[in-house]
């Protein structure tokens, strides 16, 4: 790149500044190229030749002399007006296939060709903006060759495929030179060029020193301004490019209307799925408390039931046993009034321990 500003030098000294717009002149007459046979034909056919080449390469090819310096200038103004027409004529046919909704715009096979397009659109703006002003000033034409070959592999890796990959993937190459492009151009480049500017020496001079009023002063001074003044060209690209802009702004304002509507619904989303938690939290907390009744309960019939088995009334053996004391005790009350009424009175039955142990236990239970 430091190469540029020599040739931007080399190129700029040899104009006038009267001279036309190397976008739309013809160099100078054909001169006498004795050494080299390809520089004495005429421009047509160097133009032609040249053409074969990449606008890279013509761009190098600036350094060989003033005739070719000059060749080559006006190939790269026209290659970039060709690309912007190129470009133009690509975003028509895949606007005129997209749908008009812009819903359905973004489900459509050809939504990410609409993105890749409108993204150069962008690029050839920017580039339109930096190096233009200069170009129809007369002082430089659009140097970097190799961004113009760039955008035309984008253009026809569009046209050729029907399903390109990301915006940011196929233009990473051609954002990263045109950017270091206008960068050296804008450091470099336009401090010199703006001292080449027809206003530059007016604006000097009233700094300066103040000029004596006079009709010749006003007139010179009038007859400045009036150069200056932009063009109906300028004119109407400054309002196209306002079109761009405010088309693309308005693109940009549906996009964040739809975000917002979005980011909306999710909100909603989230306060439904918020306001189910709740709901789902509070069931979780009944059926807990549930359980614990549940649980209360169980246990308290578990433990009656256990007291109940312990502190009870007598086991059915210990309810048999008075029962047949109390029987026996009978029996041997009933034989010994029998043994009384039959036996004489001097006669005393013996009582058996077992009869005495009998009463013994009535008594206590009486």
């Amino acid at each position: 790149m430091a190469t540029v500003e020599e040739r931007l030098e080399r190129g700029t000294g040899a104009l006038d500044s009267d001279s036309v717009s190397p976008r739309l002149s013809t160099p100078p007459p054909d001169q006498p190229h004795q050494n080299n046979p390809l520089l004495g034909l005429p421009i047509v056919a160097i133009e032609t030749i040249l053409n074969f080449l990449s606008y890279d390469e013509i761009s190098l090819l600036r350094l060989v002399c003033k005739r070719m310096d000059m060749i080559c200038q006006r190939m790269l103004n026209q290659g970039f007006l060709r690309v912007e027409r190129y470009h133009s004529l690509c975003q028509k046919q895949v606007k005129a296939q997209l749908p008009r909704r812009e819903s359905e715009r973004r489900n459509h096979s050809l939504a990410r060709h609409a993105d890749i397009l409108a993204a150069v659109e962008t690029r050839l703006s920017l580039l339109n903006m930096t190096f233009m002003k200069y170009v129809d000033s007369n002082l430089c034409c659009f140097i970097p060759g190799k961004v113009i070959d760039e955008i035309y592999r984008v253009l026809r890796y569009v046209n050729s495929t029907r399903a390109p990959q990301r915006a940011h993937e196929v233009l990473q190459e051609l954002r990263d030179i045109s950017s270091m492009a206008m960068e050296y151009f804008d450091e470099k480049i336009v401090p010199i060029l703006k001292k080449k500017l027809p206003g530059a020496d007016l604006s000097g001079r009233l700094i300066g020193s103040t000029p004596v009023a006079g009709p010749s002063t006003s007139l010179t001074t009038m007859s400045l301004l009036a150069k200056n003044t932009p063009s109906r060209s300028e004119m109407t690209k400054v309002q196209q490019q306002v079109k761009v802009n405010g088309a693309s702004m308005t693109a940009l304002r549906r996009e964040m209307s739809e975000v917002r509507v979005k980011q909306l619904e999710q909100q909603k989303q989230l306060q439904d799925q918020e306001q189910k938690l709740l709901e789902q939290t509070q069931v979780i907390g009944e059926q807990n408390f549930r359980l614990a009744e549940l649980e209360r309960k169980l246990r308290e019939l578990m433990d009656s039931a256990v007291g109940g088995g312990a502190g009870g009334g007598p086991t059915p053996a210990a309810a048999a046993t008075p029962s047949s004391s109390s029987s026996s005790s009978g029996a041997v009350a009933s034989s010994g009034g029998a043994a009384g009424t039959d036996s004489p009175p001097y006669k005393r039955t013996r009582k058996s321990p077992d009869s005495t142990r009998q009463s013994k236990r009535l008594r206590s239970k009486k």
